[in-house]
């Protein structure tokens, strides 16, 4: 999945399902997560062109334009820099699902949420990026194991969202339709991906979307005869 930051406003949930005050995100913040996507940016290049184990931490801070030590102030290890761009994720799809009205449909919400991830599936040279990550994620143990980690995070801070939005901020962690609904909405997305790509993609990707998402509407599936 293709990550960003995104230095918005947003209402932050933790783990426990606790909202506290929506605050702007502080400047320093801001900056922080630009230089973070622009060394994964630059990094991703390089893992790309000559492979993660011949890729040097010198070498993607000399081509980002910094020293070693300014790299070490934003990531800790390269490993650090590859799985960093899911906390990116996840920090995005929080924001954007935070931007969404309150009186929307939580499942309308998580739609628009996903239009994030448009760009990076329609466009050819960011989804070559994206799968040739991918590749490199899946094949280095060390770096899939925090990838799940990672994963288990976004649908976390989801979750914790739509929990608020169908309990009105009462939060109830024996209530499982909020990990229900957003663990069906990433099923639809992965589901419209393998479909998108097996087709002549005539269609946008958002089409696709919108179709394996509206299944799940009421009264998509009439009884036959």
């Amino acid at each position: 999945m293709p990550l960003v930051s995104l230095g918005v406003n947003f209402a932050s949930w933790g783990y426990d399902g606790h909202m506290t005050e929506i605050s702007p995100v502080p400047i320093r913040e801001r900056t922080r997560r630009l230089a973070q996507s622009e060394l994964t940016s630059v990094a991703q290049d390089l893992f790309v062109s000559q492979g993660y184990e011949g890729t040097t931490v010198d070498q993607i801070a000399a081509a980002a334009g910094m020293s070693k030590r300014t790299f070490f102030r934003y990531f800790p290890s390269k490993d650090d820099l590859v799985i960093g761009k899911y906390d990116l994720f996840a920090d995005r799809m929080a924001e954007a699902l935070d931007e969404r009205p309150s009186d929307e449909p939580v499942w309308e919400s998580l739609r628009r949420v996903f239009d994030i991830t448009l760009d990076y599936v329609q466009d050819d040279y960011q989804r070559a990026r994206n799968d040739a990550m991918d590749e490199i994620v899946r094949s280095t143990p060390q770096l899939y194991a925090r990838y799940l980690e990672k994963m288990q995070r976004v649908q976390q801070l989801l979750i914790g969202r739509v929990a608020g939005r169908l309990n009105e901020h009462d939060y109830d962690p024996s209530d499982p339709r909020p990990a229900a609904i957003v663990g069906a909405a990433f099923a639809c997305m992965q589901a419209a991906r393998q479909a998108w790509f097996t087709s002549d993609r005539a269609q946008p990707f958002g089409s696709y979307l919108d179709t394996a998402m509206s299944s799940f509407q009421p009264g998509a599936y009439p009884p036959q005869g």
